[in-house]
């Protein structure tokens, strides 16, 4: 009988795009993937580091699967099982972590597991390298979850930003070859999904080769002109890219490219140059802001997303309102607020000038706040324009929800046949809950 096999992603995109390509390599073993919520023989937890939260959030899920089959092995994979291995495998069920090279030979792992019955279980056995052996790149994209395709190009980071643990997670910065991505890019059109997403953990930095080898055999730059040449892909969104790696030549390809999309999420982190410096970031204020004028310049509907970190040390009321009144002047769409949380083996964590946490949670309501009118003063100012949707598969309370290119989300009364299907639109209004109702003005794509 078939072993069934169930994963819970945290985190990001790159978590999802190597869930999937983990997943299909049980399938290829002979295992029947179901839902998390089901019953299953193994549960495979793909883990995220970045905050406090998303660390928390391990346990309830592990007793999730325990309830639904109190006999199933349960392995940990991903960013905070390579960092905080003894932790997880110290989780009540736990049965086996798995470090960043470990968790690509998961299914080795799984079979002799299964072949040993005999086994102690509930030992949390850990299996992780050294982060230094990280060194080689493995190619991966999501698939079947959704009605886009997370395409991952690169790993690791060789950036060393006071409060991040993903260096010490993934291991420098390295990136699959050009033609691997291209091959990998044109299966997922075979497959008739209409968007991907290019992910990793610094796209910018794409063309650094395997070892440490820090020469950039291709750029970012060339990645996206190859890529929009082909055949099949209707959509191209670049995912998060740094500010100081997005060049002009890159925004104004985006602006006549036939596949790629007016949307760019930029970290900024913070809109004050003395955290800036504090958070070794690469980049001013001045060119973030320089770099969001150049988009609006040369595609003034372009979506922009910005990433923001609240509270971090030595943040005081003055340094946070620079912050805020930077973005509320910027021509914005949205932000991603995170609320600064100490990550052992950082700089940050030592520094002084640590943010009470009350004062943490008031800042970031503040910046969630400003969020929500970002948003709605970009979804007004779309009102009355022709865009191109692509469906979404859920059934929400009666409507089927999508996207624009440029990010817009929307929604219209649930229609089976709309699913992962591109169409001409016109955005007419915007809903009690903040979303853009539509109407139809010809088919696009069926």
């Amino acid at each position: 009988m078939r072993k069934k096999v169930a994963f819970y992603t945290l985190g990001c995109k790159l978590n999802f795009s190597e869930t999937s390509t983990i997943a299909r390599d049980f399938k290829s073993e002979g295992f029947n993937r179901v839902d998390y919520s089901e019953q299953a023989d193994i549960y495979v937890i793909n883990t995220c580091s970045v905050t406090d939260n998303a660390d928390k959030r391990f346990i309830t899920i592990v007793k999730q699967a325990l309830k639904s089959n109190p006999e199933a092995f349960i392995i940990a994979i991903g960013c905070y099982a390579q960092l905080k291995p003894q932790e997880l495998a110290d989780v009540n069920g736990v049965d086996l972590v798995l470090g960043a090279t470990e968790k690509f030979n998961i299914t080795s792992y799984i079979n002799d597991l299964l072949s040993h019955p005999e086994r102690s279980r509930r030992v949390g056995e850990i299996h992780s390298c050294e982060i230094e052996e990280a060194d080689f790149y493995v190619g991966s994209y999501s698939i079947g979850d959704r009605t886009r395709a997370f395409l991952k190009v690169q790993d690791g980071c060789d950036y060393k930003c006071t409060f991040c643990t993903i260096p010490l997670a993934r291991g420098i910065s390295r990136s699959d070859e050009l033609k691997n991505v291209l091959h990998n890019a044109k299966e997922i059109s075979e497959k008739g999904i209409k968007e991907i997403v290019l992910t990793g953990v610094n796209i910018g930095d794409y063309g650094k080769g395997e070892f440490g080898n820090k020469k950039h055999e291709h750029t970012f730059f060339e990645l996206v002109k190859e890529l929009d040449r082909v055949e099949g892909i209707e959509r191209l969104r670049i995912s998060s890219i740094e500010p100081n790696l997005l060049k002009n030549e890159t925004i104004e390809f985006v602006a006549q490219s036939k596949s790629f999309v007016p949307h760019f999420h930029i970290p900024l982190q913070s809109g004050s140059d003395d955290l800036l410096k504090k958070m070794k970031r690469r980049y001013n204020i001045a060119l973030y802001k320089d770099r969001v004028s150049k988009i609006k310049e040369v595609l003034p509907h372009a979506c922009i997303g910005v990433d923001v970190i609240v509270g971090f040390p030595g943040e005081t009321d003055e340094l946070f309102l620079e912050t805020y009144n930077f973005l509320n002047a910027l021509d914005i769409s949205y932000l991603h607020v995170f609320t600064y949380s100490e990550r052992d083996n950082t700089i940050a964590i030592e520094m002084e000038g640590v943010v009470p946490k009350n004062v943490r949670t008031k800042r970031s309501k503040m910046l969630r706040g400003l969020s929500v009118k970002k948003r709605r003063a970009f979804y007004e100012s779309q009102i009355g324009t022709n865009r191109t949707v692509l469906f979404e598969g859920e059934n929400k309370e009666g409507y089927i929800h999508g996207f624009t290119e440029n990010y817009v989300k929307v929604k219209t009364p649930w229609n089976p046949e709309l699913v992962n299907t591109l169409h001409q639109i016109e955005l007419t209004k915007i809903d009690e809950d903040g979303l853009v109702q539509l109407e139809f003005t010809k088919e696009f794509v069926a």
